[in-house]
């Protein structure tokens, strides 16, 4: 009898882009969402959002206030989203990933970091080789044949 791993089902799932539906790609209250996911996780390692600012301040040589961090994570200031520019200094202050992994989700990818790349690329290559041997395998058949 086999048995179902639901922890595991979506590993192997080809991910898609989101449907280009139109009206549906205002991605302001999750991108609000997941910023402020980020600060938590952010003060939960010790780092409050005057710290977070001040760091972001200084990698991107640009003002960035606690104000600012305030705003981009109130869902209810739709028109004060955090800017792209600001979105990987945010994440490597706050050691997160967050974002990057939502875009890359969004428009139909993964994100893979560190080892991950590393092992997709053995992958590859190895899906390269074997199919380059089954080639192999058929032109030495064919050439057999010609004989």
């Amino acid at each position: 009898m086999k048995r179902r791993d639901a922890l595991t089902g979506d590993m192997f799932a080809l991910p898609r882009p989101a449907a280009p539906i139109p009206g549906s790609m205002d991605f302001r209250q999750p991108v609000s969402a997941l910023v402020g996911d980020m600060l938590k996780d952010a003060h939960a390692a010790g780092l409050d959002r005057w710290e977070v600012a001040a760091r972001a301040s200084r990698l991107a040589g640009r003002d960035v206030s606690k104000h600012m961090l305030d705003g981009y994570t109130a869902e209810s200031r739709e028109e004060f989203n955090a800017p792209l520019w600001l979105a990987p200094v945010l994440e490597i202050v706050c050691s997160s990933t967050r974002l990057a992994e939502w875009h890359g989700s969004v428009v139909g990818g993964r994100l893979l970091l560190g080892a991950d790349t590393v092992n997709a690329e053995i992958g590859r290559l190895e899906r390269v080789k074997q199919q380059a041997g089954e080639e192999i395998k058929a032109l030495k058949e064919l050439a057999r044949r010609a004989r």
